[in-house]
């Protein structure tokens, strides 16, 4: 049975008030969802990937848990901001398997493309993650809109509602976001051909 987005919501809050207990009841309402996004972002990693989503569930939650300055507003912020930490997790854990060196070996790939299993998932998460950075030094929002409704899976209603905005601001910059990071990725192929 899920859990209604209030009950979430209200443990949150009773959470950041430093209720230890409101902790213990949120994991069993939450994992099932933490789950879901760790597997979207699962099956977009090569096949014989050492981070099971178990795993990556588990040290994204501990980060979580650990991040005393997060002033958790929802249900929807919890879960973008668990898809950004299972998305830096998954870049750190490329980097440290030393795939791809900065720049090197790197491949042209779409934000759509991204969803199709391939042996160079992790060049592409490190290619993709460079091409978010350079965004977010021009505009930071945008980033956590592709955050918010490609890695967490969040509507544009509910990226509006975590970002308070409103929901034709999420749809026009979810657009230019695409429009930029297609552009920056396909321009990072064009640059090392």
């Amino acid at each position: 049975m899920a859990a209604a987005p209030q009950e979430v919501s209200q443990l949150l809050v009773q959470w950041r008030s430093g209720d230890q207990q409101a902790l213990d009841r949120l994991m069993p309402l939450v994992y099932d969802e933490l789950r879901r996004i760790a597997g979207r972002y699962m099956k977009r990693e090569r096949k014989d990937h050492t981070l099971q989503t178990t795993a990556l569930v588990n040290e994204a939650y501990l980060r979580m848990v650990g991040q005393q300055d997060v002033k958790w507003q929802n249900r929807a912020h919890f879960f973008a901001v668990a898809a950004s930490v299972m998305r830096h997790l998954l870049v750190d854990h490329a980097r440290a398997r030393g795939r791809v060196r900065r720049g090197a070996h790197r491949q042209q790939v779409t934000l759509d493309k991204a969803a199709i299993i391939s042996e160079q998932r992790g060049e592409e998460m490190l290619a993709l993650d460079e091409a978010l950075t350079k965004l977010a030094a021009i505009d930071a929002r945008k980033v956590k809109i592709v955050e918010l409704r490609y890695f967490s899976g969040l509507s544009a209603e509910e990226t509006a509602t975590v970002l308070g905005v409103s929901e034709i601001t999420v749809k026009r910059e979810w657009l230019k976001a695409k429009a930029w990071l297609y552009r920056e990725l396909s321009q990072g192929m064009s640059d090392e051909g």
